[in-house]
């Protein structure tokens, strides 16, 4: 492997000889080198560590409450507003993309504080993939719930007509069809999640690429068929303030069987989960790291 002085042009240093000592500036560089990777360590084994601390919970509940409610209130309210005089304009592309985007900047800002899950199956997904506390599943989803009603709510109070914001099956198409493809759909969301959740392959910031853009292009063919909704409190919470639950069973039942599968599949493509992946789940945020970097 090269180093860094090859790099640069100049020689690479030889190595001391097995059993002899070293001294000057190699030893000060190797001691620096050995702080680095100890203090990464550490700090890997502090988030775990802390994460489990329950007087930070309120934050990553809040976290959660705040993130979902920002992802209906678009994903819902492009439909909402585009069904008023002044939103001629909102194509099914804007309306479909928006809330990729809108999960992009959610993770880029608040990811580390709770994970950004925003949807129930995806809490579901990390806990049965091991990545995540049981106990905790609980309280995430409740928040989530809570932020999507908030949402729905401020929709219908400031525009009306909540109702067009709600996901729907197509025109033509059969519930059992919109219903194997929002199973699909959020089979492979989960399964991105997942993977860029993974050991070497958890990318930080850039799995909210990964999800984002996912989420959109999913949106892109299937928004006509079933609202590639993905989630079930972004179909829920719109529906139940409209008063009209029809078909609402697919869009619960859909996302969750699709989220199950795509664990036994990310156990086979990868093996057990990693203490990264559980890193990603959870968020990292504590009294040493208060921002969650």
């Amino acid at each position: 492997m090269v180093n860094e002085a090859s790099q640069s042009g100049e020689a690479a240093p030889e190595s001391s000889p097995p059993g002899g000592s070293s001294s000057g500036p190699h030893a000060a560089e190797h001691t620096r080198r050995s702080r680095l990777v100890a203090e990464v360590v550490e700090r890997e084994l502090l988030g775990v560590a802390e994460f489990e601390d329950p007087s930070y919970e309120y934050r990553r509940l809040f976290a959660e409450m705040w993130g979902t409610f920002l992802l209906v209130i678009v994903a819902a309210g492009a439909g909402v507003v585009g069904a008023l005089p002044i939103g001629g304009d909102i194509t099914l592309q804007m309306k479909v993309m928006a809330p990729g985007f809108m999960v992009m900047a959610i993770i880029y800002f608040m990811g580390t504080v709770s994970g950004a899950h925003l949807n129930p199956v995806v809490t579901w997904a990390f806990a049965l993939r091991g990545d995540f506390p049981w106990n905790r599943v609980i309280g995430y989803i409740l928040a989530q719930v809570a932020g999507a009603f908030l949402a729905a709510f401020t929709l219908q109070w400031l525009f009306g007509g909540v109702v067009n914001g709600a996901t729907v099956v197509g025109d033509g198409i059969e519930p059992w069809v919109a219903f194997v493809t929002e199973a699909v759909l959020t089979l492979g969301l989960v399964g991105v999640i997942l993977g860029t959740a993974f050991g070497p392959r958890n990318v930080g910031a850039n799995s909210a690429i990964a999800v984002g853009f996912y989420i959109g292009l999913a949106g892109l063919w299937a928004g006509v068929v079933s609202g590639a909704s993905m989630n079930p409190v972004r179909s829920l919470a719109p529906a139940a303030v409209a008063g009209d639950l029809t078909d609402i069973w697919l869009y619960l039942a859909g996302p969750f069987l699709g989220a199950t599968v795509a664990v036994g599949f990310e156990s086979i493509l990868r093996g057990k989960a990693s203490e990264s992946g559980r890193l990603a789940a959870s968020g990292v945020i504590s009294p040493h790291n208060p921002g969650g970097r």
